[in-house]
């Protein structure tokens, strides 16, 4: 056994979800502290001495290793979850067919929503304990899911979480060679009332009413207290239901 502190990590601690995250798991008070990564700063970061904001951003794989070399100093990462995602932006739409796919916002959707969270992954894995439990969460989206495509369209973000789910189904087989205790997952927030969502009506007749942040991260915390290592390498949705590759 170990004396290191237990940590909590948020990655995209600055967004609506991974903001709310980080308050959730704080409030719970079972960490000895919380990290929070992200591009910049949240406004109303606190400034108690268990809080660590660290700038990185997810794209650049050499500020991820930074980040990790912090957090591994002071203590051992028991919760990492990823909740960075890209849906739009600049040069980056959902596309209603075929014919406006681009290369370009293919790129950019695959490097922050699959490859961003895989370096995370790399470089903080190897952090977490050997000798208990702990959690590696990266939120996906029901959209990710092939077998659940029955409505087409938003192709980039599509792949871009499929090829996400595949990297935790992947990395949840080599994780449990090292670490017998710990579990690799990806997860569905929900349709959250975010600026990532804020511009996308429903997409079908009868679809969930969306949830507050607090509310999306309440439920997950939930979900991922209560997993076991049986569980890793799965898919589930907010409210602990699993969801098919």
């Amino acid at each position: 056994m170990t004396d290191r502190p237990d940590l909590a990590v948020v990655v995209g601690a600055g967004g609506g979800v991974g903001g709310a995250l980080i308050k959730t798991l704080a409030a719970q008070g079972r960490y000895d502290g919380v990290v929070g990564l992200g591009r910049r700063t949240p406004s109303d970061w606190p400034t108690e001495a268990s809080w660590t904001f660290i700038q990185a951003d997810i794209t650049e794989e050499a500020q991820i290793a930074v980040a990790a070399e912090r957090v591994a100093a002071q203590g051992s990462p028991v919760r990492v979850i990823v909740a960075t995602g890209l849906l739009h932006g600049q040069g980056v739409s959902p596309e209603k067919t075929m014919r406006s796919m681009e290369p370009s916002a293919l790129q950019q959707l695959f490097l922050v929503n699959a490859v961003g969270p895989a370096m995370v992954a790399k470089h903080f894995l190897p952090l977490t304990p050997r000798d208990r439990p702990s959690v590696f969460a990266a939120l996906s989206a029901r959209v990710g899911s092939i077998s659940d495509n029955r409505l087409g369209g938003w192709y980039g973000y599509r792949a871009s979480k499929a090829a996400l789910n595949m990297l935790v189904a992947t990395l949840a087989i080599e994780h449990r060679r090292t670490h017998p205790q710990g579990v690799c997952v990806a997860l569905h927030p929900g349709t959250v009332d975010t600026r990532l969502s804020a511009a996308f009506p429903a997409r079908s007749p009868g679809a969930a009413a969306r949830l507050s942040p607090i509310e999306s991260a309440q439920a997950l915390i939930r979900v991922i207290d209560e997993l076991q290592p049986s569980d890793s390498g799965r898919f589930f949705a907010w409210d602990g239901r699993p969801i098919e590759w």
